[in-house]
């Protein structure tokens, strides 16, 4: 995916590490994930010992340090690993969307980082740019009614071939793109911002991987 020079230059450490797993089959809910999920949502309570502590942990820090660069307030707007680790401490399990989903959302409290992922029959993978947003550019993300503008502020992820936005980065993806149970193809993307080294940019590949591979695989 191609950086627009801009970013690069404002924000040093931007990147963003891919992960294409092709063949998968995507289920409502896989009664073994959702045991997993107990396991890992335990793992993630013990470790913090309360949400007052989660805004200090480092990967959240770098995070947060990135939205209120960019204009964004990230008490309103969380980061999505901070946003998923405040619901396990405050007593909510994990929600339940499809198997694929699931999955790499447990990698994110793992690892407390944010993972982008997207239909490959939706998105061209070659024509991926990540830019700053035009005011009054509308996006519709996952979970909202309709799309709405954005103010100009936001880092976003455009397919150049079809001129839509796919996400706002890092932390909601475009509705148009999103996995669904007839999804096959995916294309990952492990969210990099400055402040978060490349060895937890791999550990997080490469738990995106297995985790995928084991409630997913055909």
């Amino acid at each position: 995916m191609e950086i627009a020079p801009g970013l690069r230059s404002a924000f040093p450490g931007l990147r963003v590490v891919e992960l294409k797993l092709t063949g998968l089959t995507v289920r409502s809910s896989d009664p073994a994930l959702e045991s997993f999920k107990l396991e890992v949502q335990e793992r993630v309570r013990r470790r913090t010992a309360s949400l007052q502590e989660v805004k200090d942990q480092p990967i959240f820090r770098a995070y947060r340090d990135f939205f209120w660069r960019v204009g964004i307030d990230p008490t309103k707007t969380r980061p999505a690993g901070e946003a998923l680790t405040r619901r396990i401490l405050g007593g909510r399990d994990l929600p339940l969307v499809n198997t694929l989903v699931d999955a790499y959302n447990l990698v994110s409290v793992e690892t407390s980082m944010a993972i982008a992922a997207f239909d490959t029959a939706k998105v061209r993978e070659d024509a991926l740019t990540m830019r700053k947003a035009m005011s009054g550019e509308p996006f519709h993300g996952v979970g909202m009614a309709s799309a709405d503008s954005l103010s100009g502020v936001e880092v976003v992820i455009e397919d150049r071939d079809s001129q839509r936005l796919i996400a706002v980065y890092p932390y909601r993806d475009s509705d148009d793109s999103k996995i669904t149970e007839s999804t096959t193809d995916v294309l990952f993307m492990m969210c990099g911002v400055p402040g978060i080294d490349d060895a937890t940019l791999e550990t997080t590949r490469r738990l995106t991987e297995e985790y995928v591979g084991r409630f997913c695989s055909r």
